[in-house]
Parts: structure tokens; sequence; C-alpha cells
């Protein structure tokens, strides 16, 4: 609506403009977040080109632009100039940075963990990250308390900012390296926890500092039991809340990975404002969680993007972090002189030396308490020299210097001791610490490792130097060119084959065991891929994932041992599908005897599919690298799993023959679907469908889905005649004498692997399976026979009490129906047509003409 224009007479006012001042403000300091964004882009080529830890290049870099700053910013305005400005003015507070860029950085960090290989070593992890940011800071706060007149608390509030360590230098170089696998763990986990410890003691005596909180150490200590504990279980709450939440926007990347990025703030914001907790801890916890879980709730083709989209933002959150600390660095240390860099030394001391009783006293201990794997001293030495600090330690003290009820000696104080610590392992620990693990040897492999390198590298190099030939052969390379490439090729295998000469011997068990553990991982691969193909459903390969962790910690613990002893217990009937079996004989419950049938199946079709995938990949690639002996007995243990997941499946589809066909379309519909759905995509590629029509089709497609995945209803009722009336002995009989025989029945539960006959006793009843099945162990023949639902054994013992001629033994629970001799007798003899009945057919049985028929009888 247009303002009415002034009449004649009134006074004209200037036209307020209020926005111009704050546009132009607004624009300088977005020019001075986007340079840093540019600056910061190219300083990975850099680190990587004069190889030094990105966060060292980093720092120095920060520093020097602090010190530009100090020296240019001023008046101007060309470009330059307004950038040095809006840098200078930039209100850089710690609570920007702790509550836009942390929780961005921990998430980030934590979703990267193997939460795995975390628990492995929980034991030396939470000893660093707990008991030595305690040490740490009582170390530091002792040590600085002799040299200076500052209260203990202050004190101690410097150690415990010192305790938090950052791994992105470390982690760098150990990429860079190749160093061990689990020495990455042991630095990730630890500063993963020990940020989360070392924040909230911190939190603790800043407010003891500042008498914003009353009570003593036990006070203190039940304070920080609780913020820590209530952190775990807000951030183990939000992050299941939002595995559930993501199911409804499943398949839609954007919304999915929105819902990771939100959960790393409420999780942070919920536990810090509203909880009354570690927003750390919370922020860390709701990580692993997604990290762990979140794989079979987030759609297969999301996950990969999510991790590419967390790692370009944990680079922006440690980058900004880094440089909008260390620009504060000129400032901060502008008052600084030799007492304050003796007191930094003094403090470095006191921190490693407090590093070290933990690492070389304390965690031997818990090694040798059998609470933890033994720690190599090596990787001791690793860990203290690679207790570097950065982003935390930096935030923390730019917290101190903003809290108006601390003293503003002693924020300079807190400012300068942290900064120098920082900067000292930085550029001290930091530069040297790739000399420290090549000096170490930590970046060679094994001899375990360099074997297989070399029986790999020479399979590799055999097939390249093929398809090098072959593609000469397609483009018509000159045939001069074409055997210079191939005579490289095998001067390499030569090379190869010398190295392989002079390498240590492995044992036949070591290569066993390391085709073990590559069947286990490959497996775990094999699972993840029919899950994204959408044949394997989330429930399942959460049970399969968390199966093949304890199969792999049972192969490197218990060798070819382990993997034997494992299968079968995962196979039995577990305390759940006994409860569901239970209450649907008890009760007649069928709805979880339903699910639990449906998972098994699902478990067991998944299992059996893969194992056949694994026998193809030990024959066509491990047998090249491990010798056809060790992929001979890898076969053989593949087998033998093979056939007892064959025995669990064929079992379970002789007890509910029904239910299984059901399951087995429900099995492939869903197979048929992700088909379908992959064919639609191809032609919308091709152009042949326009995206109306595959949105349309994809909303058919989920429609059939969902009814797809509603759970069969379990039919397990059964008519007691017509169990009989399939007996051949009363085949022939009237329904009302069938019905009489079908009271004398009484009913008999059958447990797995129970005997229910044996051979050589007393025939003295016939057994009806009312629910279930058995095998049949006939002496004379190879395989045993297996019965199941509705059929029946041991009908021989009616006509004569001859001894048993086989063992029958449950596959699974058996609701059987028994029909006792002398129950049958009594009713024979009061019905003289049936007694004629019975001589006839036993006198039939008796001729030698009879034809066998196609299942022995038993009995």
């Amino acid at each position: 609506m247009a303002l009415p224009p002034p009449q004649c007479g009134d006074t004209v006012q200037p036209t307020p403009q209020p926005f111009r001042g704050t546009m132009h403000d607004i624009v300088i300091q977005v020019l001075g977040v986007a340079g840093l964004l540019a600056l910061v882009s190219f300083l990975p080529p850099l680190a990587a080109r004069f190889q030094v830890p990105y966060t060292v290049l980093l720092a120095g870099v920060g520093v020097a632009l602090g010190a530009v700053i100090q020296t240019f910013a001023g008046p101007g305005k060309d470009p330059l100039h307004d950038f040095l400005n809006s840098l200078a003015e930039l209100d850089i507070s710690s609570d920007v940075l702790l509550h836009v860029f942390l929780p961005i950085l921990l998430f980030e960090t934590a979703l990267a963990v193997d939460v795995r290989r975390l628990f492995e070593d929980l034991g030396p992890i939470l000893l660093m990250a707990v008991v030595a940011v305690f040490v740490c800071t009582f170390a530091v706060g002792y040590a600085v308390n002799l040299f200076t007149p500052l209260p203990l608390v202050a004190c101690l509030l410097l150690g415990a900012i010192v305790a938090s360590t950052d791994p992105a230098a470390v982690i760098g170089i150990f990429r860079d390296l190749g160093a061990p696998r689990r020495l990455t763990t042991l630095v990730e986990g630890e500063s993963l926890l020990n940020d989360a410890a070392a924040i909230a003691l911190f939190t603790l005596l800043l407010e003891m500092l500042t008498r914003t909180s009353h009570g003593g150490a036990a006070a203190a200590a039940v304070d920080f039991l609780r913020d820590f504990s209530g952190g775990v279980v807000t951030g183990y709450v939000c992050g299941r809340i939002v595995c559930m939440l993501v199911e409804p926007v499943r398949n839609q990347p954007m919304a999915e990975i929105t819902l990771t990025v939100a959960l790393a703030y409420l999780s942070y914001v919920l536990a810090d404002h509203y909880v009354g907790a570690s927003g750390v801890v919370a922020t860390v916890t709701s990580a692993l969680v997604i990290g762990s879980v979140g794989r079979t709730r987030i759609s297969p083709a999301t996950w990969g993007a999510m991790e590419h989209v967390w790692q370009q933002l944990g680079f922006w959150a440690n980058s900004m972090i880094f440089l909008l600390t260390a620009i504060l660095v000129p400032r901060l240390m502008a008052d600084a002189g030799w007492a304050e860099v003796g007191l930094v030394i003094v403090v470095v001391l006191a921190a490693f030396a407090a590093r070290a009783v933990v690492l070389f006293g304390l965690l031997p201990v818990l090694s040798w308490a059998g609470l933890a794997q033994k720690v190599s001293n090596s990787y001791k030495s690793v860990m203290l020299w690679g207790g570097m600090r950065g982003a935390v330690s930096l935030t923390l003290a730019l917290a101190v210097t903003e809290n108006f009820r601390v003293p503003d000696k002693l924020q300079s104080f807190i400012a300068v001791m942290v900064t120098g610590f920082v900067f000292v392992t930085l550029f001290v620990n930091g530069t040297t610490l790739r000399w420290l693990i090549r000096l170490l040897k930590l970046d060679e492999l094994t001899p375990v490792e360099r074997a297989m390198r070399n029986r790999a590298l020479a399979l590799s190099t055999d097939s390249i130097r093929d398809r090098v030939s072959a593609v000469a052969q397609t483009y018509e390379v000159d045939g001069a060119v074409k055997d210079v490439m191939i005579a490289r090729y095998e001067e390499r295998l030569k090379k190869i084959d010398r190295d392989s000469q002079e390498e240590a011997k492995l044992t036949d068990e070591d290569r066993v065991t390391i085709g073990l553990v590559i069947l286990v991982n490959r497996e775990e691969e094999l699972y993840y891929a029919h899950f994204s193909e959408g044949v394997v459903s989330r429930a399942v390969m959460e049970m399969l994932a968390g199966r093949s962790g304890r199969l792999l910690d049972a192969v490197k613990s218990q060798g070819r041992n382990g993997y034997r002893a494992f299968e079968e217990p995962f196979i039995a009937f577990s305390p759940w599908m006994r409860t569901a079996s239970w209450l649907q004989r008890r009760f007649g419950i069928h709805g979880p005897l339903a699910r639990r049938l449906s998972m098994r199946f699902e478990v067991l079709v998944a299992v059996r599919t893969v194992l056949r995938e694994l026998l193809a990949f030990t024959r066509d690639r491990l047998a090249r690298v491990l010798g056809q002996e060790v992929a001979f007995v890898l076969e053989g243990m593949l087998v033998g799993r093979l056939g007892i997941v064959e025995q669990a499946l064929s079992a379970l589809k002789l007890q509910y023959p029904d239910y299984a066909v059901v399951l087995q379309s429900r099995y492939v519909g869903r197979a048929a679907l992700r088909l379908e759905h992959a064919e639609y995509r191809a032609m919308h590629a091709e152009s042949i469908i326009s995206q109306e029509v595959l949105t349309d089709l994809e909303r058919d497609l989920e429609q059939r889905r969902r009814v797809l995945e509603r759970l069969p209803k379990l039919d397990v009722r059964f008519d007691v005649a017509e169990l009989v009336r399939r007996v051949p002995l009363f085949a022939e009989l009237p329904a009302e004498r069938v019905a009489t025989i079908a009271t004398l029945l009484r009913a008999q539960l059958a447990l797995p692997g129970e005997t229910i006959v044996r051979r050589g006793d007393r025939g003295d009843a016939m057994f009806f399976i009312a629910s279930g099945a058995v095998e049949v162990l006939v002496p004379m023949l190879a395989e045993p026979v297996k019965l199941g639902t509705g059929d029946f054994f041991g009908e021989m013992a009616l006509l004569s009490r001859q001894r048993r001629n086989a063992d029958v033994r449950a596959l699974g629970y058996c609701q059987l129906l028994v029909l006792d001799e002398k129950d049958f007798r009594r009713l024979v003899q009061k019905d003289a047509d049936l007694q004629s009945h019975i001589q006839a057919v036993a006198e039939a049985r008796r001729q030698p003409t009879q034809s066998s028929p196609a299942v022995p009888a038993v009995s």
C-alpha cells in the first residue's frame, strides 16, 4: 500500500535509511568470513607440500594474520583494508565457538570412529580420557601453584583447560604414514571422550572460582558424574529418536543429512541448557549412536553422501576455530615476558609428566589386571608425544577471558599460559611426531602384513600386465611401446619375487587366520550390499552386523577354533524364540512367534546366500593370495557353516511349511521391488520416462512395499482327524472310528536336539508331528530322513511291539501327538471291525511283494 503524498504546508522530513550502515557492516563481515574460507582452501595442499600437519600450518597462518591485522588494520576503503578491519572487529566470543563450531567438530570426529574398535580398547581409552584428565589437571595445578601466588582453584582451572588433546594433527600424520590402526583408534577415542571430561571439569572449577558453586571436592565429584552421565543419556536418547525419525524421510538425502546436522546442535543445547548436563558428552554420544545404528536406518545411498558432507563441515569448523583463535594470539601475548615463558615451560613439563605417569604407570596395571589388551611401549611413546592441544583448549581460554567474574590479571595469565602451551605442542611436538613414528618403525608393515602385501601385489601386477597388453591391442599402440610397458611390469614381478624370498615365512595357521579375518570382513560387506539392494531388512542387518563383529573378535582371539565354535550357538534357538514358541503353545498368542520366525527365516537365507558368495570368493581370490592349501581349509570351514545353516532352514520349512512359503514369497518380492526401482531409475537416466512418470512409479512402489512389509499371519492350527487319516493304517477307516482314535492322542513337547525315539528300544507308541521337524537316523542310509509338520513315525509299534530300527531326533521345538500302543489295543479289542481291519493291514505288510515306501517305516 503506497503512502499518500505530502500536502501543502506539511513539513517534509528526509526519508530515513536505517539499513545503510547495517548493510555495510554485514557486507564487511561477509567479506571477512569469505576471505578466511578462501585462505583456508589453499592450506591443505601447502601442508601436504611441506609435509607439516595441517593444524600446525593453520595455527602459524592464524598468528601471522593476527600480526598483519595488528599492524595494517585501519582507515582505508579498498577490499584489503576492509578485510583486515572486518577481522579486527569480528566479535569472536567463546559462546560462538562453543555453540556454533564445537558441536560440528565433535560430531564429525565421533561419526568417523569405528564404534566396534572403540569398545575393543575401551579400557585404555577411558583411562586416557578420564583418569588422565584428572591427573593432568592436578599435576599442572599444583606445579603452577608452587611458582605463583595464584589460588589453587585457579591453577587447577588452567590444568583442566590444557588437559584436552586435539587429534586433528596427529590423525593426519598417522594416515599419511600408515600408522597401525589400533594406535589411531586409541588416539581418536581418547580425544573424543577427554574433550567431554575436560570441559565438564573446567565448568565445575570455573563455577568454584567465581563462587557460583558451593561445596567441596565431594560435591564437585558428584556434579561431574551427573554432568557426564546426564550427557550420555541425553545424547543416546536424542540419537535413537533421530534414528526413528529418519524412517519417514528415508531415501530423501537432503532431509536425512539435515536431521543429523540438527542432531549435533539439539543434543548439545538440550543437554547443556535444559537437562543441566554436559553438552559435549551428549553430542559425542549421539554421533556414536548414528555411527553404529544409523547405517541401517539411513538409506544406503545417503550414507556415503552424509559422510562427505560431515567431512566438509568438520574441516570448516576446525579451520575456523583455529584461525579465529590464532588471530587473537598476538594481542593476547603482547605483554608476555620471560617469566611467562618460564611458566609455560613448567606447564608443558607438568602436563607431559602427568601423561607419562598414566601411560607408563597406570596403563600397564590395567593390562596386568586383564581389563585391557597390552599396549606396546612404542605406542605409548607416540601417544605421549602426540598429546597435542588445539581448538578446544583455546576456546576454553577465551571463555575465561570473557568472564567478568574472573579478575583481569587471572584472565591474562590463563590466556598467555594456554596459548603458549598450545603453540609449543603444535610447533614442537607436531613437527617432530612424524620423525618419531619413523624412528620407532611404526610406519613399517609387520612381517605378516609384508608377506600379504607381496602376495596381493604379485596378483594385481600379473593381472594388470595382461590388461595393459589388451588395452594396447585395443587402441592399436605400437608394438615397441607395448613391449616397454609390459617389460616394466615384468621387472616389478621379478622384484616382488626377490622380496618374497627374503620375507619371513608364514605358517599355515597364520595364513588360515589371515584368511578368516578377510572372510569375516568380506561377509559383513556382503550383508551391507544386500541391505543396500533392499533384500535384507534393517532389523536383520543390525543383527548380522553385530554378529560379524563378535565373530571377528572370536577369530582374532582363537583363530580357526573361534570361527568354528561361533556359528552353532548363533543358529541355535535364542531365548526370544523360545519365549515366543512357549507363548504360542501355552496361550495361542501367534504374533511374537510370527515375528521371530520371519526374522529367523530372513537371517538364515541371508547367511546362506553370503556363505555361497564367500565360497566363490575363496576359490577365485583368496586361493591366489594365500595358496590352494589354505583356500581348501577355508572352503571346508565355510561348507561346515553352510551345512548348519541349511539344516536349520530345512527344519524351519518342515516345521511351518505353509508359513515358509509365505516368507519366501515376501523375500523374493522385496528383491523384485528393488529391481523394479533400479529399472525405473535407469529408464529415467536414459530419458525414456520423465520425472513426473518416475515419481508416479516410485509412489506405486512405495505403496506395494508397505503392503509387502506387513507381517504375514501365522496359522499353526491343525486338524487332528486329518493327521490320523494320513496314516496308511487308518486311511480307509470311517470318520467315526478316526474320531475315536483321535481322542486317544496325548500331547508331548520335544525340545531342539532331544532324542524322541532310540534305536533298539521296545516300540510302545506312534507319534504325529502336529508342529515341528525331526530327523530319522536310519543306519543303512547315508543321509537322515527329515519329517515335518503333518508327518508321523513309529506306526509299526501299533501292529507289533518290535524294537525301534532308528533314532528320531527333534530339529526344533516339536509339538507331538502320541498314540500309546496299550490304549490303541484296548480300543481294538472293543471294536471287532477295527480289529479285523488292523489284522488285514498287518498281513499285507508281511507280504514279500509289498513295495517299499518312499520313506522307511519307523518301528
